[in-house]
């Protein structure tokens, strides 16, 4: 028998990457695969990273001046109609100390610093020579026997270990070979999320957004950012760029017809976006796939002997409009995927039942727990009543409420009963009310 690794993982994003960390850590051999040129190379998306797992994983990483751009100390949720915008501000100095609620990350930089940071944990290991991390290598094939995962191919190549770890991204082409997946995933659970890397000069950057040192934003935005279809708009302040994009549900696109950089254009047009990143140059556009956060489209099982499945390759997101989640959902399974790869190696025993407590853990987890307890909420978010009448009523009622005219002023009561029968309805609140009071 070839010589075999403790473990191979496919995948050096955010999961793969915590996964080979947690490994290097509890000192076990294993291989590493990425596709791209080097971890991060072929990854677009970015946003804020919440949480701390990022210190458990690199204690004091604040000291160093690499890896990730701000902090995240203000927080806003913005509803929009076609000239004007809501939006409710949260800013506090409780956010400006380590570890940190929320980082801001460029995948392709964040990516590969925090590969760097597996290496040095490899050569402080007993495998120095012997667990790598293998970039340009696309995995074909899980190779399996008696039920059980035992390698990967690679072209003519074969590799073998006690376990995998697939963290292959929302793509999961590997989980499906495997039968975790369904082959097909309706595309009312599916988003496209396109963004533009727009960059300033760093004080105006600063000035424009009022953050000081490594203070960051992050911005929400409900409404007309998405010109009625599906979905949301972002901003996020980088070091000295802006990331601003949307998110948009596919099947909303086809049956409505548009494309998503025609609405991302008339998004930056709006009189409130065109002032915010005006004097900017975008430098990038990417675009690439979501899942939308509902758990149906998750695999009922996301273990087999042998194999575990993690990050967006088991469709872990959530979006229960307080924050965009998926970053530290990948993090956090990379990390329990690897305990339960440690254990297993402890107990000598890569079975089905030793598996299945990854499944355990993650369940019993902050994940699980939010995307159980909050799918109300999510579902709720892709209310057209959410999405587009309540931006602008929303809009409507702060337009008249803000306005000094020379005539007698309405009370607020009846100016929220003009804009209510001007874009909704009563019953269209009280549907709203009980719902979120239910899901949030």
């Amino acid at each position: 028998m070839e010589e075999k690794f403790d473990c191979i993982i496919v995948g050096a994003g955010v999961a793969g990457l915590s996964a080979a960390m947690t490994l290097a850590n509890n000192n076990m051999k294993f291989l590493l695969i990425e596709k791209g040129e080097f971890p991060g190379s072929k990854n677009v998306s970015g946003g804020v990273l919440w949480g701390n797992d990022l210190a458990k994983l690199v204690p004091k990483y604040w000291e160093e001046d690499a890896g990730w751009d701000r902090y995240i100390n203000q927080r806003r949720l913005t509803f929009m109609d076609d000239q004007s915008t809501f939006t409710v501000d949260f800013k506090s100095s409780h956010f400006n100390e380590p570890p940190y609620a929320g980082v801001v990350v460029l995948r392709s930089k964040f990516d590969n610093w925090l590969a760097e940071k597996v290496q040095e944990a490899i050569d402080k290991s007993d495998y120095a020579m012997d667990s790598f991390i293998a970039p340009n290598i696309l995995v074909e094939e899980i190779l399996e026997e008696d039920g059980k995962a035992v390698g990967i191919r690679t072209g003519d190549e074969k590799f073998y270990a006690d376990s995998v770890i697939l963290a292959e991204g929302v793509n999961n082409l590997l989980t499906r070979k495997v039968g975790l997946q369904d082959k097909y995933v309706p595309a009312d659970h599916m988003l496209t999320g396109i963004k533009e890397i727009i960059r300033f000069d760093q004080k105006v950057l600063e000035d424009r957004f009022q953050l000081n040192g490594k203070s960051g934003m992050s911005n929400e935005f409900v409404g007309y950012a998405t010109n009625g279809v599906e979905g949301g708009g972002f901003l996020y302040t980088n070091k000295d760029t802006i990331s601003l994009g949307l998110v948009l549900g596919l099947k909303d696109l086809r049956e409505k017809g548009q494309k998503p950089y025609d609405i991302l254009n008339e998004f930056k047009k709006h009189p409130v976006i065109a002032d915010t990143i005006r004097g900017g140059e975008v430098v990038e556009y990417s675009a690439h796939v979501v899942s939308s956060g509902d758990k149906r489209v998750m695999p009922k099982k996301l273990y087999k002997a042998g194999l575990v499945v993690c990050g967006e390759a088991a469709n872990l997101l959530m979006n229960a409009g307080k924050a965009i989640q998926g970053m530290d959902y990948a993090m956090r399974s990379g990390i329990l995927a690897a305990d339960t790869i440690t254990e297993a190696k402890k107990n000598k025993d890569f079975g089905d039942a030793a598996m299945k407590k990854y499944q355990d853990t993650l369940s019993d987890s902050y994940i699980m727990k939010d995307i159980n307890n909050f799918q109300d909420a999510v579902h709720l978010l892709h209310d057209p009543v959410m999405t587009q009448k309540m931006p602008n009523l929303i809009c409507d009622f702060g337009r008249n409420f803000f306005s000094i005219k020379n005539e007698p002023t309405k009370k607020a009561r009846e100016m929220l009963s003009d804009s209510v029968k001007k874009h909704a309805s009563y019953w269209d609140l009280i549907k709203i009310g009980a719902k979120g009071a239910k899901s949030l």
